[in-house]
């Protein structure tokens, strides 16, 4: 009878509202979509409820635990649960993404009533799946000034548990980690300050909710200050009441006003709440309750801490501990242990009168009415097709640089030694404490020259002795301490002697420690003079810190704890990098990941078809290299591999790079005068037909010089070396290298350079000379250059310019400097050199020069030339280095001819559209750079402060291989790039 008339009166009040809404409507206002929305959910919620047995409906209440790595029994076990209780749903814990999207069909077809999945993700699935990256961990997040960033963090997340069919997320920690000893919460909690965790956490919250995810608030009221770990003991905290509304409510209340959807309540023995004895508050009625709802004004979905911790289960038995909480006042009985006992005990509380059953109906209607908001009234089953490459997508490592870079922390800095300035005065060594450290070392290699050490955790004091040996003739030590545990009371695995070494170090050089690893760490560092919190070891730390320690990026972050009277919350903040190249993620600066995938196979085919045995493609934009890659191998076969650090001989962009370079410093500081003529600056050309030739002309090779002469040719007869030139070994009056086993004369120099000057000028035309490229070009103006600065050229340049950039593999002559197995080789020379060329410069020409000309000679990796190009774009600075001024700069790589494209030494796209060029289709006008006859291209754009960088040895073994220009590989390449920009939202 009770319920018959409590059908009539919802018929009467549903009929109620349709004919009050239906006359509003007619009346001509429109439908509330939100009514509309609250009606259509009231049904739904009803029909469900209604269509469940009494025993269907307790099921509701039920959140079992549920894994992807486990056996058929458990998969079995979980089965039964849903298909026999009618679970309300599933938490799952380790596995992998795939195998959860497919269980959780499986599961949900089983299910009579869909099934809520939640997850306990809190730095993301990554936290319990295999194959998916972490986002950073709560402390981290903490140091991030931005809660913007969080926020997208949280949408991120939101849209990877879409992908997986999920709905809850059991984040954010709200916990205010006010004890440095927690040994449960520590970097779970966004830190100390409960103001700024509110904030985060909002930021957090509402990235998920935002998308469709219930977030969920733990751990209630407050787990910041414990010495015990609830999973073990039930922690004691005896602060007064008014202390936890100031503390650890704080959060909760902000999170409340804000819209928050759920909470967890933990297993905590807080005396001054109410309770009285060791009752937990995940069971109490006046934490739960009178505190949580009635005091706080808590509408949304309560959930206890898992039943099976022993914060709980050291009191009460399976079945019996859900009772308590649900007498308590929670709505989700999460991981129970036991099902069908826990359903029969609540039949026998409501028959005992202990809880109404309309209050349990009230919450099962409150579950289903979340069911209905997270979508489950239009249930459908996850598409497993790529599933991985759906859940992490470009955004996602976007996302995951900003937060990481974002939260680095330089938390002392005496004397403003970070970032580091004046490279060229500087010795840096690089020490790895408890790691491998192969991404810290790799990225500081990028600017600059580094030796690398390596020691275990708590070596032996003899190891120390021996280290600071090899160590003291370097001047700055950058030190990456890793291995850091998160444990207290282990002092988070750090080893007092390995700080004492630090200490040692610190006296007598400049000392840069990187704490990777927790916050809480650093109280062991007092007295450190630079000390830079990186909070976690992963790539994205180790790859960043270094670029923040040389200026290519600022730090931001600030300390979101105190360790010690130094090291104090809100340590750190906003500290200026210097404006060097930086490295991210394509779409950080609005490129597209997967249009510019598509060199990969612009590359394979180029090595498919022999057109080059190996390569490396770099591509900077907005002052940050976002794409590198290295493909192919130094030789065809049985060779090693091409890596980001492979040296390639750079061919005719020594014009560029190394000559211009030279002439631009010179004109900007008004030593030289391109209206001036080779007579001018080189009196022994005087009489000659070179005197008159202007610097302007012949930069812009429109002087009448020849393309090039084969100087090689003078000295071999019949295919052999002249004698009177060279030798197979060094002796008095033969110690210029060419190339392995062969030394010129020594002044074979001065031959080559008599033969320059006295070579014929190209015939005018309509009494002007024409555009003809020629490397004589460059001997010329390498002569002036060497003439002004009384200096060898690669002198100068290394002194001026390479040195002070960091740049230690840009350099002539590197067999003489590194090892030969890091340099691509080039052409088997079987006509002059008879020999494989490696680490020599390939051009003929060049080589009897002495490997140092004014067109060829000069080596290099990508990441070197890429620094060169920026400090292009930047008009003559870089870092701390200013070399020339803007308007040389914009003058030299403008157009300065009208028979040709080219600017002052640099090469440009065609002016007419439709025209062959060396640069891609797409690249404005406004490009300039350089190719080489080796195989290599360096492009910048200034329009789209853009920078390509492409080196190959197509050379190897033949240097009549035409293929890679024949088939348009490296312009392909550019415009891939440009292709892959995309615009600006809004």
């Amino acid at each position: 009878m009770h319920k018959l008339l409590s059908k009539i009166v919802l018929i009467c009040l549903f009929t109620f509202f349709w004919t009050s809404q239906s006359n509003s409507w007619s009346s001509g206002n429109s439908p509330d979509p939100v009514a509309m929305e609250n009606m259509e959910m009231a049904n739904w919620v009803d029909s469900v409820f209604n269509a469940l047995s009494p025993d269907q409906r307790l099921g509701q209440l039920f959140m079992v635990a549920a894994y992807s790595n486990q056996g058929q029994d458990h998969v079995n076990q979980i089965a039964n649960l849903v298909e026999q209780e009618n679970l309300g749903g599933l938490i799952f814990f380790q596995g992998g993404p795939k195998r959860q999207a497919r269980l959780t069909n499986y599961y949900q077809a089983k299910a009579k009533t869909p099934l809520l999945i939640a997850m306990d993700a809190e730095w993301g699935i990554g936290m319990r799946l295999d194959s998916i990256p972490d986002f950073p961990k709560a402390m981290t997040l903490g140091a991030i000034p931005d809660t913007q960033l969080i926020y997208e963090m949280g949408e991120e997340i939101a849209r990877q548990f879409k992908e997986l069919g999920m709905h809850i997320n059991f984040a954010p920690v709200v916990d205010v980690n006010s004890n440095p000893d927690n040994p449960v919460i520590g970097y779970r909690s966004f830190g100390e300050n409960p103001q700024a965790v509110a904030r985060q956490s909002v930021a957090y919250m509402k990235g998920m909710q935002d998308h469709g995810i219930i977030a969920n608030a733990k751990h209630f009221p407050g787990h910041g200050d414990t010495e015990a770990d609830s999973h073990y003991a039930l922690p004691l905290i005896r602060h007064p009441e008014t202390r936890i509304w100031e503390v650890d409510l704080y959060p909760y209340q902000e999170l409340i006003k804000e819209g928050l959807k759920s909470v967890m309540v933990a297993h905590l023995n807080i005396p001054s709440l109410g309770e009285s004895g060791n009752r937990p508050t995940s069971l109490s009625k006046k934490v739960v309750t009178e505190l949580l709802q009635e005091r706080m004004k808590f509408k949304g979905l309560i959930f206890t801490d898992a039943l099976n911790m022993q914060g709980v289960t050291k009191s009460y038995s399976p079945g019996e501990v859900d009772v308590e909480a649900l007498i308590a006042g929670n709505d989700v009985l999460l991981y129970s242990q036991n099902v069908p006992k826990a359903k029969e005990l609540i039949k026998k509380a409501v028959a005992e009168g202990k809880i109404e059953q309309s209050e349990i109906d009230r919450r099962i209607k409150k579950i289903l009415k979340s069911k209905y908001e997270v979508g489950l009234n239009e249930y459908r089953p996850i598409d497993t097709y790529r599933l991985v490459e759906r859940i992490v997508t470009p955004t996602t490592h976007e996302i995951l640089e900003k937060l990481y870079a974002s939260a680095i922390t330089v938390a002392s800095n005496k004397a403003d030694l970070i970032p580091f300035r004046q490279l060229d005065t500087k010795r840096f060594a690089s020490l790895t404490i408890g790691g491998d450290g192969k991404e810290f070392q790799k990225g500081l290699d990028k600017y600059a020259k580094f030796e690398h050490f390596n020691i275990g955790k708590a070596s032996s004091e003899s190891e120390h002795y021996n280290l600071l040996k090899k160590l003291e003739d370097f001047d700055v030590i950058v030190v990456g301490v890793m291995g850091i545990s998160n444990s207290p009371r282990r002092a988070f695995g750090i080893a007092p002697g390995d700080v004492a070494l630090l200490r040692k170090l610190q006296q007598r050089q400049k000392t840069v420690n990187v704490l990777f690893g927790n916050a809480y760490s650093s109280k062991f560092f007092e007295g450190i003079d630079h000390l830079v919190m990186a909070y976690e070891n992963v790539d994205w730390t180790q790859s960043i810190v270094p670029q923040i320690l040389f200026g290519g990026r600022p730090a931001q972050g600030i300390l979101p704890v105190s360790t010690g009277g130094q090291f104090t919350y809100g340590v750190g903040g906003f500290l200026s990098g210097l404006n060097r190249l930086s490295y991210g993620t394509p779409e950080s600066v609005g490129l597209n990941s997967k249009t510019l995938d598509k060199i990969d196979s612009v590359v394979d085919r180029a090595i498919k078809i022999q057109a080059t045995p190996g390569a490396n493609v770099l591509v900077v934009k907005d002052g940050k290299v976002i794409f590198e890659r290295s493909y192919g191998q130094l030789e065809y076969r049985n060779s090693p591999k091409v890596n980001s650090e492979t040296v390639y001989d750079l061919a005719s962009i020594t014009k560029v790079l190394a000559t211009t370079q030279a002439v631009m410093f010179l004109n900007s500081r008004g030593e030289l005068d391109m209206n001036k003529t080779l007579g001018d600056y080189l009196p022994e050309l005087r009489g000659t037909n070179k005197a008159n030739l202007v610097l302007k002309d012949v930069m812009a090779h429109e002087a009448g010089l020849k393309a090039f002469i084969p100087h090689y040719a003078k000295t071999v007869e019949s295919g052999q070396w002249k004698s009177e030139f060279y030798q197979e070994s060094s002796s008095p009056g033969f110690t210029r290298p060419i190339s392995n086993r062969m030394y010129a004369k020594e002044s074979l120099r001065d031959s080559i350079w008599k033969w320059t000057v006295e070579s014929e000028l190209l015939p005018k035309r309509a009494g002007r000379n024409r555009y003809v490229y020629s490397d004589l070009t460059m001997y010329f103006m390498q002569a002036v250059v060497e003439r002004i600065v009384n200096q060898p050229l690669d002198e100068f340049l290394e002194q001026n310019f390479y040195e002070p950039l960091g740049l230690h593999t840009l350099t002539f002559k590197p067999h003489e400097k590194m090892p030969l197995d890091n340099i691509a080789p080039t052409e088997n020379d079987v006509v002059f050199r008879k020999r494989q060329v490696q680490g020599y410069v390939h051009d003929p020409g060049a080589a009897m020069y002495g490997g140092v000309a004014g067109h060829a000679g000069l080596f290099g990796k990508a990441n070197d030339l890429a620094v060169m190009m920026q400090l292009m774009l930047n008009k003559g600075y870089y870092g701390d280095v200013s070399l020339m001024k803007p308007g040389t700069v914009s003058a030299f790589t403008a157009r300065q001819s009208t028979q040709s494209r080219r600017g002052w030494g640099w090469d440009k796209p065609e002016p007419e559209e439709g025209e062959g060029g060396s640069a891609g289709k797409l690249a404005p006008k406004s490009t300039f750079g350089h190719t080489g006859f080796t195989g290599t291209c360096a492009w910048a754009d200034p329009d789209n402060q853009l920078i390509y960088i492409f080196l190959s040895n197509r050379v190897y073994p033949d240097a009549e291989n035409k293929k890679l220009l024949r088939e348009g590989i490296r312009t392909d390449i550019h415009d891939i790039i440009y292709q892959a920009m995309v615009k600006e939202k809004g």
